[in-house]
């Protein structure tokens, strides 16, 4: 069996690029967006679209899962350039965004076989394998209580996100962040 060839440079920057289109064009049309107007938008041919994302599903399911890959990425980057605190406080707010942007996209992820839930279920693990990090690291270093438990933190966060629907959310989960970050804190 031949040795399996990583996607060349101009390859991959097309499929990242078309999915930042899609992205958007999704969040404004919901599941009706265009996929030859997404190709067009992103100035190439329908062809490298369909060759990278031979359905609408596999296009909005390709959206999604960048977006959480790159919110799961962030704690690699966020722990290596903030103390530990500070870098689960940023993970936190970025988890927020990421929210934010989800409950715009949704109306195209439940067009997926499966709906939106299985998408949600199927990176689950991937955002919570970051948090948990996160909070361990801000254990592990002092800056939060050593009976702190990480999936406490978890669940808070996850608690807030039952409130998307009443206005004002956003700040209030903002604040929420910042109490239990200072509820965790040693005396």
């Amino acid at each position: 069996m031949p040795p399996v060839r990583k996607p060349r440079a101009d390859a991959t920057r097309n499929r990242e690029h078309i999915l930042e289109v899609a992205k958007e064009a999704f969040t404004r049309n919901g599941a009706e967006a265009s996929l030859d107007d997404i190709a067009r938008r992103s100035g190439l041919g329908s062809g490298t679209l369909y060759r990278h994302f031979p359905t609408r599903d596999a296009l909005i399911e390709a959206v999604y899962r960048s977006e959480v890959e790159k919110l799961a990425e962030s704690e690699k980057r966020f722990a290596a350039t903030m103390p530990p605190l500070g870098a689960l406080r940023a993970w936190m707010l970025l988890f927020i965004d990421h929210v934010v942007d989800k409950k715009l996209i949704i109306p195209a992820m439940n067009t997926v076989a499966g709906g939106s839930i299985r998408l949600i279920e199927g990176a689950r693990s991937l955002i919570h394998g970051a948090f948990i990090r996160l909070v361990e690291r801000a254990i592990a270093s002092g800056e939060l209580r050593p009976d702190t438990n990480p999936q406490d933190f978890v669940r808070a966060l996850i608690g807030i996100f039952h409130t998307t629907a009443l206005p004002g959310w956003e700040e209030s989960a903002r604040r929420l962040v910042d109490i239990l970050i200072a509820g965790s804190r040693p005396s």
